[in-house]
């Protein structure tokens, strides 16, 4: 039985809230208002944050079947070191999808050699790991499909018809796989347990191109980048409705990639036309602060030891360092000649940060240990969200791969 959500506003009889925001100093418009210097903007009801512990909230039970964090202090902290017995035969590739060629690029990162290409569908967007760890999906999004990926050989299996998926997430206990339809302003629940990923339910958001996503560290609710209208929603995973809405500016704001802060205190989103990062208090959904990062923020990825966060600025072609514990910005790296970095992840020894090159049609493997540019890698057309893989990690949220 398929359910349909429709919102068709910012504000209406589900309780949701909508918020109004200035570039790059939001300002909402809800019950109270608290200002600061870089925003003003209004406070959305909920629990406060514990100080002690990050990871529980006052009156408020985590996620019934996520796994438990094991330290209090990072989020990332089962996904440090080491490779569980899921992918233990996983092999040690870079999965490459192209917008504008269909097909994935298999690249081998000890060689910085192409190794292997096959077709998938129109407009391959992302290479996104599985709950489990057992399946890489990538996401055809004008091609309606989804091709599965083995990992312990490599290769592809057949295509599952899926409406619109331009990005993939799941929810932290697993239950659902969750397709960013893009286009279609909507988010669809999917049984990832069934041959043809039935669909459980549909949302549609009270916004334009949501695409990116990630989770409270207590896993009841995540919160979603709508790039197309310069927005972020709130949604309630226990409720499963959008419960509110945080309107950044509209003609100068872009959101992309959105990444949970290791000690849980924050979320920081990508915003490649503010030139910047967001830092978003996801119990509140309001502002924290905005910082500049370089022109077109795109990803957003933590270090192996969760000590920083390295965001890929693919307009400037560099790289930027989010410092943790300060939550500055400490370095900017600029790729030799230029480039366009996009998506990617790290190595598992966390030494090699890899993207892809959206308008070069190259990869980048870069030493982020003595920050020099080890290979530029031609690939196909339009590189987008590659892959690195096997990771540590006990699962998968999704995306190029949020483990935790």
């Amino acid at each position: 039985m398929v359910f349909l959500l429709l919102l068709a506003s910012c504000s209406d009889d589900s309780g949701g809230t909508n918020q109004t925001a200035s570039s790059p100093t939001p300002s909402t418009t809800t019950p109270s208002v608290a200002t600061t210097a870089k925003a003003s903007q209004t406070t959305v009801s909920g629990p406060a944050t514990s100080t002690t512990m990050p990871f529980t909230f006052p009156g408020r039970q985590p996620l019934a079947g996520m796994p438990v964090n094991t330290d209090p202090k990072n989020i990332y902290a089962n996904a440090l070191s080491g490779l569980s017995d899921a992918v233990k035969n996983a092999k040690n590739l870079v999965y490459v999808p192209h917008n504008d060629s269909a097909d994935v690029w298999v690249i081998d990162p000890t060689t910085y050699k192409v190794i292997d290409k096959f077709p998938t569908g129109a407009i391959a967007q992302h290479v996104v790991p599985s709950y489990d760890l057992k399946t890489l999906w990538v996401n055809n999004n004008a091609g309606n499909t989804l091709t599965p990926i083995d990992p312990t050989t490599g290769k592809p299996g057949k295509n599952i018809p899926v409406e619109a998926p331009y990005n993939l997430y799941y929810t932290p206990d697993g239950k659902y796989m969750m397709i960013m339809e893009e286009r279609n302003n909507t988010i669809t629940f999917r049984d990832p347990k069934t041959p043809l990923l039935d669909i459980v339910q549909k949302v549609k958001v009270p916004c334009r191109g949501v695409n990116h996503v990630d989770f409270s560290p207590d896993g009841t609710y995540f919160i979603a980048s709508c790039e197309f209208s310069g927005q972020l929603i709130k949604f309630d995973l226990i409720t499963m409705q959008v419960v509110a809405t945080l309107n950044l500016e509209a003609n100068s704001s872009q959101p992309q990639d959105v990444r949970l802060a290791p000690d849980g205190s924050r979320f920081l989103v990508a915003d490649m036309a503010a030139n910047g990062i967001w830092e978003i208090d996801g119990e509140k959904f309001t502002v924290m602060n905005f910082l500049e990062s370089d022109a077109g923020p795109h990803g957003i990825y933590p270090s192996r030891d969760a000590s920083q966060m390295y965001i890929s600025n693919r307009n400037a072609g560099s790289i930027s360092v989010y410092d943790v514990a300060t939550h500055t910005i400490v370095k900017r790296w600029k790729i030799p000649g230029g480039g366009s970095p996009d998506m990617g992840g790290v190595s598992a020894d966390g030494k090699v940060l890899w993207l892809s090159g959206r308008t070069n049609n190259v990869v980048y493997a870069i030493d982020v240990v003595n920050w020099t540019l080890l290979a530029k890698i031609p690939v196909g057309q339009g590189p987008h969200g590659l892959a690195v893989y096997p990771q540590p990690g006990r699962y998968s949220l999704g995306h190029t791969g949020n483990y935790r």
